[in-house]
């Protein structure tokens, strides 16, 4: 197929569909096939919160065109800034007559886990690029139809885990990658304790501007309670898990980095946990949990140990390097100063978590956070809360997904969804 490089990408994207099937996954597409000054057009699923944050950052970016929102008064806010930036914004309360705008390059969905999984797989289904939040899932089964979808289609799913796009966090995974610590032996992944919303209130109904039914979506139904939506859905397992799938996220996505296991996971993990004593939500409040690897390195999760800072450390050998937001120490100290040789092995290069997927919107090549990254990341938090909850130790298999020899602990590798959404 010959391709003038003055086609615009819609027509470009509409000629290749039928041929999409004689290309290796994944689909690379010449940036020439873009016009230098065309804008990638973005939809947005949920706006509150990081959602917020992220529609501030596509509006410098892309033409934002379209928002999906449950609040109705979250929706008339995020339509009301995209309209003081001059740029036309329909809005919906139901993501699929989003996904079924034709105009529409990419979604960005920043809306509870528990809805991530669906979101991302009908937005690939529909062609869409994707730019979904960390976690990338709910559960490990979720996650792996993700990577299936963005593969199946071809499309490109950045996770929000943006700490890969902050230097300090290259600098600190070069550094061990390269040996500079030596022979890495330990990882340790500090996360906070959960600010969770407080004593219980009773339910009520929910408020007017709230579409109670499409928030909950897949998740079990329950009667609304204040403090189990919007910021607070991250302490209450129908969907999500705690300050393990928060920061684990961010932090233990480091940690994958640095190890080099991007593509795999620990074979087991094991360790203690603390949950609240009257049960005002269901997320760890403390634990120490150890995940070992096939190569013998033992990354150790804490939440409210003393040892353990919040952040990633790396143990070598010979040193350590420390990295946490905006900072890195490393003993010894004038490891920090290392400059790096050319043969060394350097990682993937991001200014801007957010640039960086629109960058391969256009281009095709695989973003920073990739899905299957994303993935794998989360699967070791989910994997820390199956540990937590059971209170045992778990033996892993990261090829097959699947714990070795428990029916107990596989039954939670997924979960069913509430009638009429399916998962497929």
């Amino acid at each position: 197929m010959t391709l003038s490089n003055q086609m615009n990408r819609r027509q470009f994207v509409k000629a290749s569909a039928t041929a999409a099937g004689a290309f290796a996954v994944p689909y690379f597409v010449p940036s020439t096939c873009f016009g230098a000054n065309e804008r990638v057009v973005t939809g947005h699923i949920g706006v509150g919160g990081q959602g917020g944050g992220n529609l501030s950052q596509f509006l410098n970016l892309a033409t934002v065109a379209a928002i999906c929102e449950v609040d109705t008064a979250r929706l008339a806010k995020a339509v009301g800034t995209v309209a003081a930036k001059g740029n036309k914004c329909e809005g919906y309360s139901d993501y699929r007559k989003l996904l079924e705008r034709k105009d529409i390059d990419a979604v960005v969905i920043s809306t509870p886990d528990h809805w991530h999984a669906l979101g991302t797989i009908d937005a690939c289904n529909a062609g869409k690029d994707v730019y979904v939040e960390k976690p990338l899932s709910l559960t490990i089964f979720e996650g792996r139809k993700m990577v299936e979808a963005a593969r199946k289609n071809k499309r490109i799913v950045q996770t929000g885990s943006q700490q890969r796009s902050s230097k300090e966090f290259r600098q600190a995974c070069e550094l061990v990658r390269n040996g500079y610590i030596g022979k890495l032996e330990k990882v340790l992944v500090g996360l906070p304790g959960p600010n969770h919303p407080g004593e219980p209130v009773a339910d009520s109904d929910p408020p007017p501007e709230l579409d109670y039914e499409m928030w909950l979506g897949p998740a079990p139904y329950r009667p609304y309670n204040k403090k189990r939506v919007h910021y607070n859905f991250r302490f209450f397992k129908d969907y999500s898990g705690g300050q393990m799938t928060n920061w684990g996220a961010h932090h233990i996505d480091i940690a994958q980095w640095g190890m080099g296991m991007d593509n795999s996971g620990p074979v087991s993990v094991e360790g203690t946990a603390e949950f609240h004593p009257k049960g005002w939500h269901e997320v760890t409040e403390k634990c120490r949990l150890t995940h070992t690897y096939a190569n013998g390195v033992v990354m150790t999760v804490g939440q409210g140990q003393k040892d353990i800072p919040g952040g990633t450390t790396f143990i070598g050998s010979s040193g350590t390097v420390f990295v946490t937001r905006g900072k890195i120490t490393t003993t010894p100290a004038e490891l920090v100063e290392t400059k790096f040789k050319d043969t060394d092995t350097r990682l993937y290069a991001s200014s801007g978590h957010h640039k960086n997927f629109i960058e391969c919107i256009k281009s095709r090549e695989l973003p920073i956070c990739d899905v299957e990254i994303g993935h794998r990341s989360a699967t070791i938090c989910h994997l820390s809360n199956i540990a937590a909850e059971l209170g045992r130790k778990l033996n892993w298999d990261p090829v097959a997904e699947k714990f070795k020899d428990d029916d107990e602990a596989n039954k939670r590798v997924s979960r069913p969804y509430r009638s009429p959404w399916k998962l497929i």
